[in-house]
């Protein structure tokens, strides 16, 4: 394994203190900032609020994800990445076509595409463009819920046949983070591990950490 960060972090679906959060996330990004648990990726996931909350909040942690070297993503909404001035999008199978994305956010911002289970949807997003590919949910979330379930051998299998970097999303917890590396995941999404963690962010990251720590 290399000392490049590996998680993609993702927010949780409703932020009540956005200052709050906005400090958690800097300690967090902090914490892990130089190792492989470093945060490669924060993807903005509201569910079920204004366009406006998206705004705010996107808004308080672009400046972390600047500050940090992370690549900041908004979740299925092409339009908001492009008025909140995020680097890209990430879109699900059911929320327009890569290409539509491209045509709003232009050349140069990153489009993720979910695939779920399926190499076959992976081919035909990286056909069309897409920056990276996600598969899973590898384990049960309790962010998403979803009917696909991939074993670990699909991200071997992609990184031997394709150049798009793929993430593995979906229940990963610091325990299970390193195998689905080792069998080829270029990022690990990672929500509730996180902000969930019985002992708050801090300590979930440093189980990241201690996880992912090179050899």
């Amino acid at each position: 394994m290399t000392t490049d960060p590996l998680l993609y972090l993702i927010t949780p679906p409703k932020i009540d203190d956005l200052l709050g959060f906005a400090e958690a996330l800097g300690a967090v990004m902090g914490e892990t900032a130089g190792t492989t648990a470093g945060i490669a990726c924060l993807q903005l996931r509201l569910k079920e609020v204004s366009d406006d909350e998206i705004l705010r909040a996107a808004e308080a942690v672009a400046p972390l994800c600047e500050q940090f070297g992370a690549g900041f993503l908004i979740n299925d909404r092409a339009d908001l990445a492009k008025k909140a001035g995020a680097d890209g999008v990430h879109i699900g199978q059911s929320d327009g076509t890569l290409a539509e994305a491209r045509s709003i956010l232009g050349a140069g911002k990153d489009i993720g595409v979910t695939c779920h289970d399926s190499i076959h949807l992976a081919m035909e997003a990286g056909e069309a463009g897409a920056d990276y590919v996600a598969f899973g949910a590898f384990y049960p979330s309790s962010t998403k819920e979803g009917a696909f379930r991939p074993e670990p051998e699909i991200l071997t299998r992609w990184t031997e046949m394709a150049t798009v970097p793929c993430v593995a999303i979906g229940g990963i917890t610091a325990e299970t983070a390193r195998p689905l590396a080792e069998a080829g995941a270029d990022y690990l999404a990672v929500s509730g591990a996180i902000w969930a963690h019985a002992e708050g962010p801090i300590e979930g990251a440093k189980a990241f950490k201690k996880a992912l720590a090179a050899q």
